[in-house]
């Protein structure tokens, strides 16, 4: 049987302590095995002889220039889906909505804005643009924008790229899928894609929460299922940042596995993870 080569304890607490600096992400020893894989096929794709000599290269100045983004994509987690916790999506529609158009005119003296923070692969940012553009056709005059980021190239690409399996789009219901999706001509492929004018709704952009980083202001910003990944004190800092950005009154939606318990932020919780800032 082939045995794959290890990553030595040195070489992963170099990795650890580089991801961790680099974007914030803590890598404890239990995720050992996980880097070990995923940079198992960068060694293979750059025909690179070991892990250990992945690391070197890695760690040298042209590594740090040319790989490091690339070893940051393999090893970012983009898991994501359509519709994902939906009742996220139905108090949006019914509850956060309504209340910023009524509190400040939010959507109709100017765009509502919306940032879907850790996009991932485009699920999250393409569901709400379906939702919007539901409501928009109902309520005259609305207007809204969405700004999404993430950290990996990859996953922006594919986002942009729009191209998803019919698997993936199951979530999306019938009505939707109709004037939303188009199937490939190959039906082999079982592929579909975003309409362009859906497409065009969304800008996409790469962005590390650990960078000092700028952004417009937001009266949604979508951070879901990503500050599992912190520990606290890096979790709280980039709640704080969040909620510079955040308009009074504006709603900022984590996932249910999260919480913001016992952090001093001028949020106050209106759902099942769901905060407004006050």
């Amino acid at each position: 049987m082939l045995t794959l080569p290890t990553l030595s304890s040195r070489n992963f607490d170099r990795l650890s302590r580089l991801i961790t600096g680099e974007c914030g992400i803590r890598m404890p020893e239990s995720k050992k095995t996980m880097v070990q894989g995923r940079l198992q096929k960068r060694v293979r794709m750059l025909k690179i002889g070991s892990l250990a000599e992945y690391c070197d290269y890695l760690f040298s100045p042209e590594g740090m220039k040319v790989e490091l983004p690339n070893m940051i994509d393999a090893i970012a987690t983009n898991k994501t889906e359509f519709f994902r916790e939906p009742a996220h999506f139905d108090y949006l529609v019914e509850t956060a909505i309504p209340e910023l158009m009524k509190d400040s005119g939010a959507g109709l003296r100017a765009p509502l804005r919306f940032w879907s923070a850790g996009c991932s692969s485009g699920e999250e940012p393409y569901t709400l643009a379906m939702l919007l553009s539901e409501f928009e056709e109902k309520q005259e005059g609305f207007r809204y924008s969405i700004f999404a980021t993430d950290i990996s190239n990859k996953a922006i690409d594919a986002a942009r790229l729009a191209v998803y399996s019919a698997d993936k789009a199951a979530p999306v219901s019938f009505e939707l899928k109709k004037k939303y999706l188009l199937r490939s001509k190959d039906s082999d492929r079982g592929l579909v894609r975003i309409v362009p004018a859906l497409r065009s709704r969304v800008r996409f952009q790469r962005l590390n929460f650990a960078d000092d980083y700028t952004v417009e202001k937001m009266d949604v910003i979508f951070c879901r299922n990503v500050l599992i990944y912190f520990d606290r004190e890096v979790q709280k800092n980039f709640i704080e940042r969040f909620c510079r950005f955040l308009r009074p009154g504006g709603y900022l939606f984590i996932g249910h596995s999260e919480t913001l318990n016992g952090m001093e932020v001028p949020l106050k919780q209106a759902a099942s993870a769901i905060y407004r800032k006050q």
